[in-house]
């Protein structure tokens, strides 16, 4: 696809999904299932992952792909190719009521493979999990009944896949998050229990940030807030309370869901006196189509009126995600501490691909993200 097409597909939709899809045809449903194989070849960043550096296929997805007929079988098709790419920062714009839980934005188990047992090695503060007691360092056996390792094959296995690497984890996070329209079956360290999925299990009306003194210390907490435009006018009024040399304390642990680059320049912009550096940019799909690669730099600027000179510390963990991983990287680049666990490490900038005849879409990495010093963000280190 070229990158006029991509351009063009990041306009708003004209119309509803509904009335753009009344009168498509079979083929035309299929057709645009047939393009997805191609769409993500162009277009994500990642390439690299995959052996022969081309989106993973199999006789069952290309199949399926073959049989699309209609918004439905498109739709799940879609879901399943995207899956495919075990990448929880690829998802499809639409889903069924069925869909597994999107990880980390509504999962509250960080599950990584170990030889022979899947270990936790982080549960979400305030969560469903961390209420039935679950804790860091134990196992996740068994879903619905079925062991882990069974499960995980049998994940792949409907697409035609098979486990190992990378999938492995992806997978045993996607299992423990659940299906969304149902409560979870998880047998952890022996222990078979029933948890809520977090679609249901919400946390309720929260404020953008909440604000408290500890210490001597002024630790201002992001409430998965880091899209909404309220979060700006919030934080100002936080920091409003901060006193010359206090250390301010920005607390990323429950930002999940990411957000935009308005909120976090918002943020860092208290902390700079001049323009600064805070993120590196990169779009492989204009190098596979030029032959020319395009590299950039992201700034934040200052902001009038808006200047903290202390210490700043940033807390971090597996429930920082996408933005709130931006946000990390550039604190640390202008000389903040960022301590706690590992990130997300939710791959790229994500760009909204819509699909031809069907205007579905598809939110894809499309670029690739680094920190100042060349670190890849997914790759970034916290002090522990």
């Amino acid at each position: 696809m070229r990158l006029l097409l991509l351009l063009a597909a990041l306009l708003p939709f004209a119309g509803s999904a509904q009335a753009q899809t009344a009168a498509l045809t079979p083929e035309a449903y299929r057709a645009d299932a047939l393009s997805i194989e191609g769409l993500v070849n162009s277009q994500y960043a990642y390439l690299e992952r995959f052996p022969g550096g081309v989106m993973p296929m199999s006789d069952v997805l290309r199949a399926e792909a073959a049989a699309v007929h209609d918004r439905a079988s498109l739709l799940r098709y879609a879901g399943h190719a995207i899956t495919a790419l075990a990448d929880h920062h690829a998802i499809t714009g639409s889903s069924f009521s069925d869909d597994w839980g999107l990880v980390p934005s509504y999962s509250d188990l960080w599950i990584e493979p170990e030889v022979g047992v899947w270990r936790i090695t982080a549960v979400r503060e305030g969560s469903p999990a961390e209420a039935a007691g679950v804790r860091v360092g134990e196992t996740l056996d068994a879903v619905g009944g079925v062991a882990t390792s069974e499960a995980v094959r049998a994940f792949w296995g409907e697409l035609g896949l098979e486990p190992g690497g990378e999938r492995d984890g992806c997978a045993a996070r996607v299992l423990a998050a659940g299906r969304r329209d149902r409560p979870r079956d998880l047998t952890i360290s022996g222990r078979r229990l029933s948890l809520p999925n977090l679609y249901v299990a919400g946390g309720g009306e929260r404020p953008p940030v909440s604000a408290s003194e500890a210490g001597d210390r002024l630790v201002i907490r992001f409430n998965d807030s880091l899209g909404n435009g309220e979060t700006i006018p919030a934080f100002d009024a936080a920091m409003a309370r901060a006193r010359p040399g206090q250390t301010v304390v920005l607390d990323l642990t429950d930002t999940a869901s990411g957000g935009n680059t308005v909120v976090a320049r918002g943020v860092m912009g208290w902390f700079v006196s001049e323009a600064r550096p805070y993120q590196v940019h990169r779009l492989p799909a204009e190098e596979r189509e030029t032959g020319v690669p395009r590299q950039w730099v992201e700034q934040v600027l200052p902001r009038p009126g808006k200047r903290f000179e202390g210490p700043v510390v940033v807390r971090v963990g597996r429930w920082t995600g996408s933005m709130g991983e931006g946000l990390a990287v550039g604190m640390d680049a202008l000389g903040a501490r960022v301590e706690g666990d590992r990130m997300a490490g939710l791959l790229g900038a994500v760009y909204d691909l819509r699909l031809e005849h069907s205007g579905l879409v598809l939110k894809l990495p499309v670029e690739r993200l680094y920190a100042v010093d060349g670190t890849p963000r997914e790759l970034f280190e916290p002090v522990r």
